[in-house]
């Protein structure tokens, strides 16, 4: 699904240069939960921006799902975040003059899917985050963990093939945090390939495999083992 080889990033100004990443390499799944940890500064973000083509590499090879992104131009590489790739925020990032409904729809929006089709999928979205009765209510109105849940809604309503969140749980307490971990096991086992960056070494056991990063580059691979169907997530 993901297959980074040799990736770098290098950020200057006319005083300082600085390396984000460093020759990082990782290959993630179909179908695989991958928790990215790491301290602050390691570089955890712009590997989360260059996968979901919000930023490109200045080296290296990066193709998804099958695709190598590296060699495509805006227009091609918008098509595909829109049509592939969902995120997931800390800050939820919802438009607070805008009620639930219209939080999910505004990504479809752009996508020029018409209206009946737009209603479905944010019907189905919002029954599966537990949020069907309260697709009026505004922002303002929910918790921080429904505002979450919202966000989630948002993500899947396009069905993306790959998730990304970056803590997605940092502004939640550790009861809302598992619930939200929960659902995102739940959206994985449908066939959602998620990558999960968070520094909280507890929730980053509940997926399949964790990655370190440090100083740029992976210090800590394991080979991906895909779970026995039937499998229970281990909680934290």
């Amino acid at each position: 699904m993901l297959d980074m080889q040799h990736i770098s990033k290098v950020y200057r100004t006319e005083l300082v240069e600085t390396h984000a990443l460093r020759d990082l390499n990782l290959t993630v799944a179909e179908g695989e939960f991958v928790a990215v940890t790491g301290p602050s500064g390691s570089g955890k973000t712009t590997f989360l921006n260059i996968a979901g083509l919000l930023e490109s590499a200045d080296g290296g090879h990066y193709r998804l799902d099958g695709v190598d992104v590296g060699s495509l131009g805006d227009d091609a590489r918008a098509r595909i975040r829109n049509q592939k790739i969902g995120f997931i925020f800390q800050g939820f990032n919802l438009i607070p003059d805008l009620d639930v409904f219209d939080n999910v729809d505004v990504p479809l929006r752009y996508r020029g899917f018409a209206a009946r089709e737009r209603r479905a999928r944010i019907e189905r979205a919002l029954e599966l985050v537990g949020l069907a009765a309260r697709q009026r209510h505004l922002p303002s109105q929910l918790s921080g963990g429904q505002q979450q849940r919202v966000a989630i809604a948002r993500a899947i309503a396009g069905e993306p093939r790959f998730l990304l969140a970056d803590e997605p749980t940092g502004n939640l307490d550790s009861l809302m945090a598992r619930q939200i971990m929960d659902l995102l096991g739940e959206i994985n086992r449908s066939g959602t390939t998620i990558v999960l960056v968070t520094h909280d070494p507890e929730l980053a056991r509940r997926a399949h495999r964790n990655i370190h990063v440090m100083d740029g580059e992976v210090t800590d691979l394991k080979p991906f083992a895909p779970r026995p169907a039937g499998a229970p997530v281990a909680v934290a």
